[in-house]
């Protein structure tokens, strides 16, 4: 692969009719793309955040969609999904009335909204799921006692972790 050269998401040489990608560009994409299969979450996800963080420009839906090379669809639920969790920040931009993002690179910010935007809603629907489970775990004898005060457990230490981390992601 050729260095400094614009190429494609792909590593090819970018054609005249894409809008190309720089070499930093394309390897922050892979570092956050890399950070999204950590996190199982779709790889457009770590695409436009990678793209976003490795540009100094604000980008609308369409610049990504061009020089990413995804659908429509795949980026508006990308973006979606980042606005949720605090990942970018909508700008504007003078003379365009399109959205434009940028990446938000406080790790305290992207920390704390992935924990209150993704592990608290599971946390939250574990409380409903065990009381079913309790129910479900009644005359199937000790294993399944057991292994229900595991979990139990599990969502109790889930539960006095995700605070302990908001505290400690507002430091950074």
């Amino acid at each position: 692969m050729m260095r400094g050269a614009e190429m494609d998401l792909n590593g090819s040489p970018a054609r005249a009719s894409e809008v190309a990608l720089t070499d930093f560009q394309r390897d922050c994409i892979e570092i956050f793309v890399r950070a999204s299969q950590v996190l199982a979450v779709p790889r457009s996800i770590g695409e436009i955040y990678g793209l976003l963080f490795g540009t100094s420009e604000p980008l609308a839906m369409d610049d990504i969609v061009a020089r990413l090379g995804i659908s429509k669809g795949s980026a508006s639920q990308g973006l979606r999904w980042l606005r949720e969790v605090g990942a970018l920040r909508v700008t504007y931009v003078p003379g365009d009335r399109r959205d434009h993002y940028a990446a938000e690179t406080e790790l305290r910010k992207l920390a704390s909204g992935f924990l209150r935007e993704q592990v608290n809603p599971h946390l939250e629907s574990g409380k409903l799921l065990l009381a079913r489970l309790d129910e479900s775990a009644e005359g199937e004898g000790k294993f399944a006692q057991e292994r229900l005060r595991k979990l139990r457990r599990w969502h109790r230490f889930g539960g006095q972790l995700v605070p302990l981390l908001l505290r400690v992601a507002e430091r950074f």
